[in-house]
């Protein structure tokens, strides 16, 4: 992968999409210029065929991506049975000046299997293109930009098949092995290079000294462990590395500038680095220095009278300005998801909690940070209200429904439908977990619960019985749409038990049913409840 800096001269860079096309167009020749376009982008939504390029020839299919520079000739060929479906993007780097800059995205071989993130980023792209919005004049940059962040993580964090260098293999020693005794001599010996080389690499690359870096990462570890729950000195000394407790309050003094025990009683300023967490604190009645919202949490707060601090969006952040934006709000703690990839370059900047993804439940999420900020009454209080408020509605569906049955939350995007198991949200955990009901049995037997979610295109869902169906999202692009009608249209559908008995729900409410969180769960109990019991829109 190749990302060529800016020169010192022009520091500041833009990207400008020029040209959107169907692959079922073709991908323009060359023809020879070597000054436009600036680079390319494929990104395959369906079908299987090939790419060639210098020479060689790459299978493709769904989730496939090509990138690269505006020279390398480049040519699709769909399989006969399954044709290709996809966009080709030409865009230009430009600097402040006007001038061209090499600065773009290029990778030697095609990306697989890509998080449905950049193809929902691709269509949703795609579908502005086409369709002017003067109220919102910027959408389609803001999109544009979004999408090439999304590629550039995903090519950056891309496994390597290289080995990795002793210096890699030195940091992750150190990463895994800090609460040891852990030596440069040991790890020289290890590299098989002298002390002083592994010193001078070592702190070109991170910044600080061997002992420097290991006491930043026992610190953080101790700041992290008497935030959720862990009182005695030595114990807590003896987790992370050091013999005794006296010392370490010593190191965490010169490190933090403060005593541990002040350390826990002082308010934190708090930064949360996706929806889900920054929802959790505000139910909490802790609007975080740097958060994440979408409109949609915006809005909900702006009708309560709240206001919101400043806003973070990670979707369009290089990784330095990524580090710089949460630099800039001096948290003293950072919530994240554990898969986060730049947790560790945030190390320096504060403790970072990390939360697994997609293993705790959205109660247990909150109940963690409601531990950390010493808020526990405040969390239990508002979930005890949440209780009340499932209590209520399960005894008006035995009234309005009796035995419950079984349901499905469908989210379609423009070729591909998604449904949900309780741990992954999307309103899923409100049927599953607060209400009663279960997943159809073919989900079931496709390991709905094991992988979080199941994939299917658009018609398929019609195979997918079940009791009451749920619709959170619709695909805005026309051919989704099309694809949506014929199945509202076809037989199968009609036939479907829901369908007969009135019980299918468009509720089409994407931002809503993101969330997985407190604040979006009460929401979404709430919606829920309105078609359940109440009249609503049939497909």
């Amino acid at each position: 992968m190749s990302f060529a800096p800016a020169t010192p001269h022009s520091p500041h860079f833009f990207h400008v999409p020029t040209r959107l096309i169907g692959l079922d167009e073709g991908i323009p020749s060359t023809g020879g210029n070597h000054h436009e376009p600036g680079y390319r982008i494929v990104i395959i939504q369906d079908g299987e065929g090939v790419l060639q390029a210098e020479g060689r020839t790459y299978p493709m299919s769904r989730g496939s991506v090509f990138v690269s520079d505006g020279i390398t000739e480049l040519k699709v060929s769909s399989n006969r049975s399954t044709p290709l479906r996809g966009i080709y993007i030409e865009y230009r780097c430009l600097n402040i000046d006007g001038g061209g800059v090499s600065w773009g995205l290029e990778c030697m071989v095609p990306l697989h299997c890509i998080p449905f993130e950049i193809l929902r980023l691709a269509e949703e792209f795609e579908r502005v293109w086409g369709a002017i919005n003067r109220e919102e004049p910027f959408q389609l940059q803001h999109l544009f930009i979004r999408l090439l962040q999304e590629l550039h993580v995903e090519i950056a964090f891309r496994p390597s098949s290289s080995p990795l260098s002793w210096l890699e293999q030195a940091l992750q020693y150190i990463e895994e092995n800090y609460h040891k005794e852990v030596t440069r001599e040991q790890i020289t010996s290890m590299a098989g290079i002298s002390p002083e080389h592994f010193s001078r690499m070592f702190r070109k690359h991170t910044g600080r000294t061997f002992n420097e870096y290991l006491t930043l990462l026992r610190i953080r570890k101790a700041q992290e462990r008497l935030l959720t729950g862990s009182q005695d000195l030595n114990a807590l000394a003896q987790e992370v590395g050091y013999k005794e407790g006296l010392y370490l309050s010593r190191k965490f003094k010169e490190s933090v500038g403060m005593s541990p025990t002040a350390y826990k009683r002082k308010p934190k300023r708090i930064t949360a680095l996706n929806l889900n967490h920054t929802a959790s604190l505000l139910a909490l009645d802790v609007v975080p220095e740097l958060g994440v919202y979408t409109p949609w949490l915006q809005q909900t707060l702006y009708s309560k009278g709240l206001s919101v601090h400043h806003l973070f969006d990670p979707y369009i952040l290089t990784s330095d300005h990524y580090y710089d934006a949460v630099a800039s709000s001096h948290p003293d703690l950072i919530i994240s998801y554990d898969s986060t990839k730049e947790n560790k370059t945030l190390l320096t900047l504060a403790p970072v909690l990390e939360l697994p993804f997609k293993t705790m439940s959205w109660r247990e999420q909150f109940r963690f940070i409601a531990c950390t900020i010493n808020k526990q009454a405040a969390a239990e209080e508002w979930l005890s209200r949440y209780d009340e408020l499932v209590d209520r509605s399960n005894v008006e569906l035995n009234r309005v429904l009796g035995e419950r049955g079984t349901a499905v939350v469908w989210e379609i995007c423009a070729d591909t439908a998604y449904c949900f198991s309780g741990s992954f949200g999307r309103g899923s955990q409100i049927l599953y977990d607060d209400i009663g009901f279960r997943p159809p049995v073919r989900l079931v037997e496709e390991g709905l619960h094991l992988q979080g979610f199941v994939e299917a295109n658009i018609e398929e869902i019609a195979s997918y019985d079940a009791d009451h169906i749920f619709i959170t999202s619709l695909p805005g692009h026309p051919y989704g749409q099309k694809r949506v009608d014929a199945l509202f249209g076809s037989q199968a559908w009609r036939e479907l038990e829901a369908v007969r008995n009135n019980r299918v729900y468009v509720l089409d409410q994407p931002e809503l049913f993101f969330g997985y969180d407190p604040i979006s769960s009460q929401a979404q109990l709430h919606e829920m409840m309105q078609v359940l019991t109440g009249h609503h829109k049939f497909a």
